[in-house]
């Protein structure tokens, strides 16, 4: 059942909310980092647990609902529309709450405000306290209000039903007969590469705007606002583009848009206002490919609905790997030996941003090359 998997990973969502205004207690800044680990660890897993029960148990209702691949396209499209409002809330609030602050302060300097800092903690604070009670709010109502049928054993025959029943039935595909599929692995790397574009040039695109373009801090809310905006409209033509060209000439344009982003913000050295226009790009780009995506994982699943959760839940591991192997990585690299930002930042987040959306973008490239050759087809095998 998927409601109470959700139900469950929703109380586990909430009970990490002592992790948004729980400093480390007794932390210091002598304090050794894997102190600090220690002590944020539990929290990070419980929620992350909490949220990849909830996502899951939620993407695995479409399959089970629909079964026309066009329709399976526009529940995901929907779905990330609304995932783009809540955003949209979120950003807008971070925008609101920032300029309320501003306009608070009246000291004697006013330009360090301009920049983030110590002084934020309590913006951040307060807007996670309102994200976590508004989504509290809805997922009551969806839980309250959302009754999950079950599935007839026995379907009620109609004009439509043929008047001999096939004398095969179809095999049950367990999460043991998927690891066997090669189609499992193709659809698993261009949904990684595609989760890897999305959240790493969501996660750096706030050092990109602080440090390498070195713009105003409001742009940290105001540029995402742009780019979900954009990701919200273009979401709505996913179902006629997907009718139009299909499902891998849709990713190739979202991913052409991307690359066209990549390649801006290489060439430029400083973007100025048409930051607002690659906000706009980068926003297009990330909605066609991650909603693409997610209907090409639908296809995958086709009628075996049983192991859907499996096959979802496969792909989200592996794009949280590697999301956190690639962070790891690019902090690796990071040119400053102190936590204070230096010249050199200003050099690296800017090929940081170049990396994540035209290299990864690459590597999805070469993925659905393979989906184009060979296309999503399960193979029979002895069950």
């Amino acid at each position: 059942m998927r409601a109470p998997d959700s139900l469950s990973g929703t109380i586990c969502v909430l009970l990490s909310f002592p992790f948004i205004f729980s400093p480390c207690l007794g932390c210091e800044a002598s304090t050794p980092e894997w102190a600090a680990l220690l002590y944020y660890g539990p929290f990070i897993v419980i929620f992350q647990f909490g949220w990849a029960a909830t996502q899951i148990a939620h993407l695995s209702l479409i399959p089970e609902l629909v079964t026309n691949d066009h329709e399976k396209v526009e529940l995901t499209a929907l779905r990330y529309a609304f995932t783009v409002v809540a955003n949209i809330t979120v950003y807008g609030a971070a925008w609101l709450l920032l300029h309320l602050q501003a306009s608070a302060n009246t000291g004697p300097t006013p330009d360090v405000s301009d920049q983030l800092g110590v002084q934020d903690v309590p913006v951040f604070r307060n807007l996670s306290l309102l994200v976590v009670g508004i989504g509290a709010i809805f997922s009551l109502l969806f839980h309250l209000g959302t009754r999950e049928g079950r599935k007839q054993l026995v379907e009620e025959p109609d004009e439509h039903s043929p008047l001999l029943a096939p004398t095969t039935a179809r095999p049950l595909l367990l999460w043991k007969h998927w690891l066997r599929q090669p189609a499992f692995y193709q659809v698993g790397f261009l949904y990684m590469s595609t989760r890897l574009i999305v959240n790493l040039s969501q996660t750096y695109m706030a050092m990109y705007l602080t440090y390498s373009l070195n713009l105003p801090k409001k742009f940290i809310a105001t540029i995402p606002l742009v780019m979900y905006l954009s990701g919200f409209f273009s979401s709505f033509l996913m179902n006629p583009i997907n009718k139009w060209i299909g499902r891998n000439m849709t990713y190739f344009v979202g991913l052409l848009v991307i690359l066209a982003f990549a390649a801006w913000v290489a060439l430029a050295d400083g973007l100025g206002v048409a930051v607002y226009a690659a906000a706009v790009l980068l926003g297009m780009g990330c909605a066609t490919i991650l909603v693409t995506s997610l209907a090409m994982t639908a296809d995958l699943i086709g009628p075996h609905t049983h192991s859907g959760a499996f096959v979802y839940g496969a792909m989200s591991f592996s794009d949280k790997v590697a999301n956190g192997l690639a962070v790891m990585v690019i902090q690796s690299l990071y040119p400053c030996s102190s936590e204070l930002c230096c010249r050199a930042c200003v050099g690296f987040y800017h090929w940081v941003m170049v990396a994540v959306t035209g290299g990864v973008g690459v590597a999805a490239a070469l993925s659905l090359c393979s989906l184009l050759i060979w296309p999503i087809r399960l193979r029979s095998c002895e069950l």
